[in-house]
């Protein structure tokens, strides 16, 4: 049997979030652009090629990370993190930064599902499970902090421009691979000793038997997608609305620093609530963002804020414990295509949803 430390191992995962997450102009990536002239309509189409890419890799990249190895995925992921972070250092035009969205978007493919399945499935190697709740509440709240953290430092990165700021990604973005390669892998359950085809075969037909005959995990993946992605528009639009609706432009990164807490604090909030239903937890959430939605028609900076700090909570609200009903339905060998099956669903209203965000918000 595999031997390993749990608590490095879980450690490292929370490192790799934590540079990852503390990265100033993925953080602010919006304001970027807008200062750059790009409308947000072009803002809004190129958030929709960022989930084009994400909807058409999400699914393989999770059937790669199930295949040959959860470790390579997340190594794979920190390294197409950096190129999209070059890539937007070294361009200016409407072409190649739809380029770099799509390079940022595998990055993201190959991380999503994968991260959850290594964790969740090392600790069932070490008998650990149980914890997964709030493994996945900590890993949360560690990427909202840090991530808030990057956001709270958008005035900074207008300050410094778009090429120091992205500079500044890639040298986050390479100590978080440092921590990646120092992973210990851990095979899927009942993949160790078979072959690269057979695993293939296994996954595939594993997990569309999976999502066939569990109505459950399809609704639950259907509804967790569309609270996230209304939820996470809110957030990236107020990034350009807010200083047009008069906010203080030395004031935007406190705000969307704010706003970012409130989703940790929803990470953890939710853990208090394990005997609740999760109707009850959904219902919650729904109520949340539709408020944030219309905070966002009042042309009130405050009230504004106010609507993403729900809308933030609110989406981590459910995801934490729509990730652990999940990860207790699905089988090891299909995990990571199943979760970024969930991720795939997000896309899908991405795609459809950032348009439309964008046009209403104009």
């Amino acid at each position: 049997m595999q031997k390993f430390n749990i608590k490095t191992q879980l450690r490292k995962l929370y490192c790799i979030d934590t540079f990852g997450a503390l990265m100033i102009a993925g953080g602010s990536w919006v304001a970027l652009l807008a200062a750059r002239g790009f409308s947000t309509f072009e803002i809004g189409i190129f958030e929709s090629i960022f989930h084009v890419v994400s909807m058409i890799c999400e699914v393989p990249s999770g059937a790669l990370a199930d295949v040959f190895g959860r470790k390579k995925s997340m190594v794979m992921a920190q390294i197409m993190s950096m190129l999209s972070a070059l890539i937007m250092i070294f361009t200016d035009s409407f072409f190649t930064i739809s380029i770099a969205m799509g390079v940022s978007a595998l990055s993201y493919n190959l991380a999503s599902g994968t991260r959850e399945a290594l964790a969740y499935d090392s600790m069932v190697l070490a008998g650990t499970q149980k914890d997964y709740e709030k493994f996945i509440s900590t890993d949360m709240i560690i990427y909202e902090i840090f991530s808030s953290s990057a956001t709270l430092m958008a005035g900074v990165a207008l300050m410094l421009g778009y090429k120091r700021a992205y500079l500044i990604d890639i040298i986050m973005g390479s100590i978080a691979l440092i921590f990646a390669l120092s992973l210990t892998e851990v095979h899927a359950k009942g993949h160790e000793t078979m072959t690269i085809k057979s695993r293939f075969k296994d996954v595939v037909y594993g997990s569309a038997k999976f999502i066939k005959e569990n109505r459950k995990a399809r609704l639950l993946i259907v509804f967790n997608a569309l609270i996230g992605a209304v939820a996470v528009l809110i957030g990236f639009f107020l990034q350009a609305k807010l200083p047009e609706v008069g906010l203080r432009p030395v004031l935007l990164g406190p705000a969307l620093f704010t706003i970012g807490i409130f989703g940790a604090i929803g990470s953890k909030t939710v853990t208090f609530f394990d005997r609740c239903r999760y109707r009850t937890i959904g219902l919650v959430s729904v109520i949340g963002v539709m408020l944030a939605f219309l905070s966002v028609f009042t042309g009130h900076p405050y009230i504004m804020i106010l609507g993403g700090c729900l809308a933030s909570f609110s989406d981590s609200f459910i995801e934490i414990r729509s990730d652990v009903v999940l990860n207790d339905m699905i089988p090891s060998g299909q995990r990571a295509t199943l979760m970024s099956i969930n991720s795939f669903t997000y896309s899908v209203f991405m795609i459809i949803l950032s348009p439309i965000f964008g046009y209403i918000f104009r």
